[in-house]
This record gives structure tokens, C-alpha cells and sequence, in this order.
């Protein structure tokens, strides 16, 4: 048994298999919705890595 709670409305879910979580992490198509109109709406951000990976590496022969 797997048990998730929604990050948009925090219910607790409870799955036999996770192949039936259709909608995992989110416990209806609602919260899944919901969550992406926060990401459409710039809410959510991703933060700044820093400077690029590629001008750290150095290549040594």
C-alpha cells in the first residue's frame, strides 16, 4: 500500500499500486490543474544555478 499526501490540498491518498496514482503526486485532476496554474502564473520559480556549469569545467588532456 502507498500513501501520498496532495501538495495542493494535502488530502491523504492511499494506492494499492502507483499505476493507480493517475494523477500522482496530486490526488484529483483539480489539484494537478491547480498546481500547474501556479506555474503558468510565474507563482513557482525555479532558482538561479549560479554561473554557467560549462565555464567551471576544465579539460585537462
Amino acid at each position: 500500500m502507498f500513501t501520498i499526501n496532495c501538495p495542493t490540498c494535502a488530502k491523504r491518498i492511499e494506492y494499492e499500486r502507483m499505476e493507480d496514482a493517475l494523477y500522482r503526486p496530486f490526488c484529483c485532476k483539480r489539484c494537478q490543474s491547480i498546481d500547474l496554474g501556479h506555474w503558468l502564473n510565474e507563482d513557482y520559480r525555479v532558482s538561479d544555478p549560479g554561473p554557467d556549469a560549462s565555464e567551471n569545467d576544465t579539460l585537462e588532456p
